[in-house]
């Protein structure tokens, strides 16, 4: 994935109200970006470290910058959220990832469990419709689907990149949501996007929230594959590069 435009480089200097930051640009001024990330953003949000932010020119926008990447520890490290499906997605077409090659038609956003959303659902009908229009995940065509949730990682702690950096009832709300599905028959896995290169292992964070970590065992256990990969992050773009071990 390429940044769309030039990012401007500059300086954090604070994150508040959950969705804005603001960020120092070398070009003398000082900006408010749109902060992408639910998370606590744990490790990435050192005053003065050095930031990277994009630019749209959307009229209809309330702030013109995004911010995209910020230096922690000796790794830039990309902490918009929203770029993880985006990631996954362009690594599970190009077939980079073995797990989940394989499977057919991608579908984005699929309802299944209750009341969930999956962010991908590999394999099935291709139309991603049923019969009331609605795009659920109901036919098997005689082979497994693959039921894929992303998360996106961004803290990483002494070579150990780790997730959650914050409690999410919802997160292990889905590894029970997976777990189900390999219960029925289908495929399930747990994707997740690493944005930063300084992390040899991925383990939960089960300081933070342990009964995320309890729910990813247990998923793991019944059989949903977890999976981790680390991304490449510079101020150019951002690519899935490999795959790090997984500690349960």
């Amino acid at each position: 994935m390429k940044f769309a435009t030039p990012l401007l480089k500059g300086k954090f200097l604070r994150r508040y109200k959950r969705f804005f930051a603001d960020i120092e640009l070398d070009r003398g001024e000082t900006v408010t970006a749109h902060t992408p990330n639910t998370g606590a953003m744990l490790t990435c949000r050192e005053p003065g470290a050095l930031a990277y932010v994009s630019t749209n020119d959307n009229p209809k926008r309330k702030l013109k910058y995004t911010w995209e990447l910020v230096r922690s520890g000796e790794s830039l490290v990309g902490v918009n959220t929203l770029l993880a499906n985006r990631l996954a997605e362009e690594a599970i077409l190009a077939g980079k990832i073995p797990e989940l090659a394989g499977y057919g038609p991608l579908r984005r956003e699929v309802r299944y469990g209750q009341n969930s959303r999956v962010d991908f659902l590999l394999g099935g009908n291709p139309l991603g419709e049923n019969r009331l229009g609605e795009n659920r995940a109901e036919e098997n065509k005689g082979s497994p689907l693959c039921y894929v949730e992303v998360k996106n990682v961004s803290m990483g702690r002494g070579g150990i990149a780790s997730f959650p950096d914050a409690v999410s009832a919802r997160a292990a709300k889905h590894m029970a949501e997976l777990a189900a599905q390999v219960r029925a028959g289908n495929h399930a896995a747990v994707l997740l996007v690493v944005q930063r290169m300084d992390c040899d292992v991925f383990e939960p964070a089960d300081d933070i929230d342990p009964v995320y970590g309890a729910a990813l065992r247990k998923a793991a256990a019944a059989g949903v594959r977890v999976l981790a990969w680390r991304a490449d992050v510079s101020p150019e773009g951002i690519e899935l590069a490999a795959p790090l071990p997984v500690r349960l």
